[in-house]
This record gives C-alpha cells, structure tokens and sequence, in this order.
C-alpha cells in the first residue's frame, strides 16, 4: 500500500474518531429508529439570496489553520450551496425541536398550493434531509444524545 493511501486512511480514521461515533454506530441508531421521528439539526449557518431562498455557507476547511494555509487571501474560505424553494422552506423549518412528521406537515400546510402531489411531500421531505445528512449539513437530535451517551 503506497505512503499517501496510509495518510488518507489514518486521517480518516482520526476524523471518525473526533466525530465521537464511527460510520457503524451511526447506522445503526438510524437504522432502528423511525424515520419520521427523527429531530433534524442544522450544522451550518445559512444566508438569503435576493429572491428569498436560502443558501447555505459551509466551510472548506474545518479548522482555521487550514484555511489559513490552504486558501489564500482573495478566494472564498466557504462553499455556497443554493436551495430551491422547497429546500428553503424545508431549511427554515429544522430548528433541532420538530421531527420529520412535523416539519413534512408544516411544509404541507404552507405550499399546497405550489405542490402537485401532496400525498409524496413525506418522501420527497425524507429523501432531502437523507442527502442534507449525506453532506453532512444536518444531524439528528438522537445521535448528538447517543454521542453524549457515551461518553
């Protein structure tokens, strides 16, 4: 195995131990709990744009010296992720407090009207907070307990 695939590994072994649960761990909270009932929480912080949907600012380095070393003066230290507006909607509703069932209801309520079929809003809600926590933008409330937990 080449120098350079030992480093990578090893970084990433580091990371997962920093995140306090490993990959497994994670599965297997999420896995035996129902997904409607899961507490989505926000990560990173988030802007509007002029039209009123939100982009999200997320970091390219998690620590500052990176940054600092990585990226010089004049270019942006963040990714900008645009959402449409059903994403925003569905952004603005996580606040750590509601679950899934919730904010699936609550974005019902509000775009109705914009939305075709209101009988797939639970899987299209779902299906975007599964990648939002893909991409590591979210986490749920009951792994940052089980974290807790077990420590």
């Amino acid at each position: 195995m080449p120098e350079s695939m030992f480093f990578i590994k090893f970084e990433t072994l580091k990371a997962n131990k920093a995140m306090g649960m490993n990959f497994f761990q994670r599965r297997k909270i999420l896995r035996n709990a129902n997904q409607m009932e899961l507490h989505p929480v926000r990560l990173h912080e988030h802007e509007f744009t002029k039209d009123g949907n939100v982009c999200l600012i997320v970091p390219k380095f998690q620590k500052r010296w990176m940054r600092d070393f990585f990226i010089s003066g004049h270019r942006k230290k963040h990714f900008t992720i645009y959402l449409d507006e059903l994403g925003t909607a569905t952004w603005l509703e996580i606040d750590g407090e509601k679950n899934v069932k919730q904010i699936s209801d609550r974005l019902k309520e509000k775009m109705g009207d914009k939305i075709q079929i209101l009988d797939d809003m639970e899987d299209r809600v779902t299906k975007f907070l599964s990648q939002l926590y893909q991409q590591r933008y979210i986490t749920f409330r009951e792994l940052q307990q089980a974290q807790s937990e077990s420590t």
